[in-house]
């Protein structure tokens, strides 16, 4: 399996299991059986309430010799209410217990949002924290004591834009070494990925296959889903393989996809496609895209 490289040595597999939206009671097998079938990356985050089954799951493989510890790359994130630089700790000791690790590979701010102490979705304006009070950098300089101390190997963002990236990085010791955000066909984020090669700062794209959890009128014709466009179904005539796993992205851009293990998409196995056809997802047409995505990370 193809492979982003840290400057360390460390080589983070690009295809990984997403766990967002994963059933509570489904997850265990769900990460047993990715292992056992050669998925070496696992994707989490304590908001998505599973990452204590992760752990069990990861583990039990461990304990029957599926995989070794070293070889499998886990990334988490830390939620929107524990931006105070006294609570990032405990935020990753708590996954860190979670997940019955000692240390994690890979840690994430998971959105450039601070929350009131508790809060996992915002209700009302009161639930958010001004950054004024809860400045990112102080946010990051939390975490990179994380590295400092052993118990994170990388550290990262999640959900950033190129402005705040920027800011994040002047002010940073160490730079962000991943951003994961949503991109596929219909959300390219062209402009992050002009970033990340002119910064190396490598992107996770999240829901590559389209997200249905768009905004409200942001629809329009492909209802969740990248499924319509000529350049999506192109693969299938020329790979012999259905839409879903063959539209994911081409790895050559340095992307880690992230597919789900939900059921819309069958095994969630991805098929990686040649650059030319990575090509022709990027270049589709305005006027196939989401009105109102491209707008969210910028």
């Amino acid at each position: 399996m193809q492979t982003v490289s840290f400057d360390n040595g460390d080589e983070l597999p690009v295809i990984g299991l997403g766990t967002w939206k994963s059933a509570p009671g489904e997850v265990y097998d769900a990460v047993k059986h990715a292992l056992d079938t050669g998925y070496r990356h696992l994707d989490c985050a304590p908001i998505y309430g599973n990452e204590a089954e992760v752990g069990r799951g990861l583990s039990a493989s461990i304990e029957t010799g599926v995989v070794d510890r070293e070889d499998v790359w886990v990334t988490s994130k830390l939620w929107n209410d524990a931006h105070r630089p006294e609570h990032v700790r405990p935020a990753l000791e708590s996954t860190l217990e979670d997940l019955q690790l000692e240390t994690l590979d890979l840690y994430l701010m998971h959105w450039p949002v601070a929350l009131t102490r508790g809060t996992d979705m915002p209700e009302s304006p009161d639930d958010f924290v001004p950054l004024d009070d809860v400045p990112l950098s102080e946010t990051w300089a939390a975490m990179e004591e994380l590295v400092d101390e052993g118990l994170a190997r990388h550290i990262g963002v999640s959900n950033f834009n190129v402005p705040k990236l920027r800011r994040l990085m002047d002010a940073a010791d160490y730079a962000p070494e991943m951003n994961q955000v949503e991109m596929h066909p219909y959300l390219p984020q062209r402009d992050l990925l002009a970033f990340a090669e002119e910064h190396d700062v490598p992107l996770t794209a999240y829901s590559p296959l389209g997200s249905k959890d768009r905004p409200d009128g942001g629809a329009a014709t492909y209802e969740g889903r990248c499924g319509p466009s000529t350049a999506v179904r192109t693969p299938k005539r020329a790979f012999g393989r259905n839409n879903a796993p063959s539209q994911i992205e081409d790895v050559s851009l340095h992307l880690a996809p992230d597919p789900r293990s939900g059921r819309d998409h069958g095994s969630g196995v991805c098929f990686c496609a040649s650059g030319s056809h990575c090509s022709l997802l990027l270049s589709l047409s305005a006027d196939d895209q989401t009105p109102c995505r491209p707008t969210s990370n910028r």
